[in-house]
């Protein structure tokens, strides 16, 4: 199968496949590996039907920048005419009435949208076992989660069902399941992809980003997706902004990294040793490598769920069983619609952020949870952007182990909301954040290693991505 668009391109180019083909090829391998409960619905014949649109296309001369692209949406992003349901019953026989920008923008560029990925419901979860529809299982080893939330996404890629996929990251949902599944994953600044037609979860972290294999595909789709959008208020609006321009780093570069991520407790061994290794060979290829404080690694993860639960609870108050949806069979009032629907059509973590949520920004405790939760995210802020004035880059971990079994976290929500804990700082502040694969443990798993740069400095941050993994990978 091919590993990059380039090798699509060229293999077009040379006659010796057709968009076609190549999605026969990716249906045949979603149908041979059903079992793991990757895709949540397959558009076969509507992929098919793209497919040979794109082909006519090119032999005309009319290719879009994403001609050959075989693409799967999480199924959180609305497209017109397909249902989509958070991998929640909640949703149960949606079908959406519109197309997020992003999913509009792939189809101006003729990609073909194979199909909806599983997904943690509602996004909400670090290992793809929140979803309705079952757990996802790692391609690369079956009785292990992809990670989550864009489980699904990251899974399809490792298995060769498509070539990249489109996932949301609101603590960590695109980098975490990357680096489980040996893939890149990204999530650009907030802002800079629109959110029109995403299922909200968290409003201020939502971002849709790409995954692929490279870090060059990565880069050509957000030169399709990225850039101002009239549906989308909180979009960095401004004409530097257009187009997404991917920039090729040269030179020596000033890197920072966090003593205390690399120090702490929590991260395994193997891993903590790699990044120490990686820190000596940039120091050896001339690039400026130096530790910086940040005191507050603690704090971010109590940090990020206080504030994305308040907002969860708001976002999520519209699935009332009244308007569209799961409604109970059992309601017999108004109130009891609400209560019997939510109740059955919610999963239990979804259920528990909602109340954690609610209670945050309840009277009484507003003041001591969420109001302290927002200035902790300034400091938090505050702090991240001072760092990046003096070092374009921070390299840390991007998950603290590797892929972990099916049912090994589930009793503790806790060790599993430690699964984001060098995540959810990119989404706290704002920036832009990516996970590229490292290398394999003595487990023969896969994990990543992540970068970090300053807001809306994305193209930067891709372009030294690409030259690292091109080295150091």
């Amino acid at each position: 199968m091919f590993h990059s668009l380039a090798e699509v391109q060229t293999a077009l180019q040379a006659g010796t496949h057709t968009v076609e083909s190549i999605t026969r090829q990716y249906l045949e391998r979603i149908s041979a590996g059903k079992h793991l409960n990757i895709f949540l619905e397959v558009f076969e014949q509507e992929a098919l039907e793209q497919s040979r649109k794109a082909d006519e296309k090119r032999a005309k001369g009319q290719a879009g920048k994403l001609n050959g692209l075989v693409i799967g949406l999480k199924d959180n992003l609305c497209y017109k005419g397909h249902r989509v349901s958070a991998a929640s019953k909640i949703l149960e026989g949606f079908e959406s009435l519109y197309s997020a920008t992003v999913v509009e923008r792939l189809l101006a560029e003729d990609a073909v949208i194979i199909g909806r990925l599983n997904c943690d419901e509602f996004a909400m979860g670090s290992s793809n076992e929140n979803s309705a529809f079952g757990a996802v299982k790692n391609p690369l080893n079956e009785s292990l989660v992809p990670g989550g939330s864009s489980g699904g996404s990251a899974a399809a890629i490792a298995a060769g069902m498509c070539l990249a996929t489109l996932g949301t990251d609101t603590g960590g949902s695109i980098r975490q399941p990357a680096s489980f599944c040996g893939i890149t994953g990204y999530k650009p600044s907030y802002g800079k992809v629109s959110r029109w037609g995403a299922i909200a979860y968290a409003s201020s972290f939502d971002q849709i980003g790409p995954l692929a294999y490279t870090v060059e595909d990565c880069t050509a789709i957000m030169h399709v997706i990225a850039g101002p959008d009239e549906h989308d208020a909180t979009m960095l609006q401004s004409p530097a902004e257009i187009p997404f321009t991917p920039i090729n780093i040269e030179g020596p570069q000033r890197i920072a990294y966090f003593r205390q991520y690399i120090e702490s407790p929590g991260l395994d061994p193997e891993i903590r040793a790699y990044m120490e290794s990686l820190i000596g060979r940039l120091k050896a290829d001339g690039h400026t490598v130096e530790a910086v404080e940040f005191p507050y690694l603690d704090y971010v993860v109590p940090t990020y769920y206080i504030l994305t639960t308040a907002e969860a609870s708001s976002n999520l108050s519209r699935y009332d069983g009244v308007h569209y949806g799961y409604r109970s069979k059992d309601a017999t009032s108004l109130e009891s619609t609400y209560k019997r629907s939510r109740t059955e059509g919610f999963g239990a973590e979804v259920k528990r952020r909602i109340m954690l949520g609610t209670f945050v920004l309840s009277s009484g405790y507003y003041d001591a949870y969420y109001s302290k939760a927002q200035k902790v995210r300034r400091k938090l802020r505050d702090h991240t952007a001072a760092i990046l004035k003096d070092y374009p880059y921070i390299l840390m971990p991007t998950t603290p182990g590797t892929a972990f079994p099916i049912g090994g976290k589930s009793s503790d929500p806790i060790q599993l909301y430690l699964e984001d804990i060098y995540t959810v700082q990119a989404n706290l502040c704002g920036v832009p954040a990516i996970s590229i694969p490292a290398g394999k443990h003595s487990n023969g798993l896969p994990f990543g290693i992540q970068l970090v740069a300053a807001q809306n400095n994305d193209a930067q941050l891709l372009g030294f991505a690409s030259r690292l993994m091109a080295r150091y990978a």
